[in-house]
């Protein structure tokens, strides 16, 4: 048995378009028992069809399924922000979120739009399933810094929320109360969750901690950035 895909039209010299006639021959050459092909396509059976029996050959079985769209009906194109499996790991789609999301669909005979929120969930779902050596792998950081990935809904941004700790961007913070009560926790041996309670309770300024700490205004959740840095590096980190 062998299949077919739907190939590209070809054109002659003059520029006439012969995409069917190149289609019917490249299959009955080939032998093609099978095509399967996006719905796109389904227009087209009928005349190769018979493009295929006049050239005295058997037509193949012409299998459509449904394809993916946009949100706004049409095929997906760069605009949509993912047009190929490339894109969705450029995003930083885990590789088990999209193959979850494709089983989900099978083969639909119906065109579906891309649900890039069904999508996201799965990713979350994928990397809440990975062991922190997995993970620190799959972003490329020290399994040290797992804490921080925890937070992330993709690998992308699992990757960014790691910069920030591997990388903090120099500030100037003035909150020398909650730095200095932030320093007596942190050598009071007080685990990361409970620092960042006993900074609330007190009226800490956990901006500023989180500025100190990173650079940035926004990021992982603090406790899991105070977990990820070792004792001497949160101490450094103040000043």
């Amino acid at each position: 048995m062998l299949f077919g895909i739907a190939k590209l039209g070809t054109r002659s010299e003059s520029g006439t378009p012969t995409y069917q006639l190149a289609t019917a021959v490249d299959d009955l050459d080939f032998g093609i028992t099978h095509v399967i092909r996006g719905s796109d396509h389904r227009a087209n059976a009928e005349l190769q069809s018979a493009l295929i029996a006049a050239l005295g050959g058997a037509p193949p079985e012409y299998i459509h399924h449904g394809l993916l769209l946009g949100e706004d009906g049409h095929k997906l194109s760069k605009r949509h922000g993912a047009s190929s499996l490339a894109d969705l790991r450029d995003a930083g789609i885990p590789a088990e979120a999209v193959r979850t999301y494709l089983d989900e669909l099978g083969l639909p005979r119906h065109d579906v739009n891309l649900d890039l929120s069904r999508l996201r969930r799965l990713s979350i779902e994928a990397l809440g399933r990975l062991s922190d050596e997995e993970l620190a792998e799959r972003v490329g950081v020290p399994v040290s810094v797992a804490p921080v990935l925890r937070g992330a809904r993709d690998l992308r941004e699992a990757r960014e929320y790691a910069e920030q700790v591997l990388s903090p961007q120099p500030v100037s913070v003035d909150a020398p109360e909650t730095i200095e009560r932030l320093r007596e926790l942190v050598e009071g041996g007080v685990d990361p969750t409970g620092i960042v309670r006993e900074l609330k309770a007190v009226g800490g300024n956990l901006k500023a901690v989180r500025l100190a700490l990173t650079g940035r205004e926004r990021g992982p959740e603090l406790a899991a950035v105070i977990a990820a840095l070792p004792r001497e590096e949160l101490l450094a980190r103040l000043g």
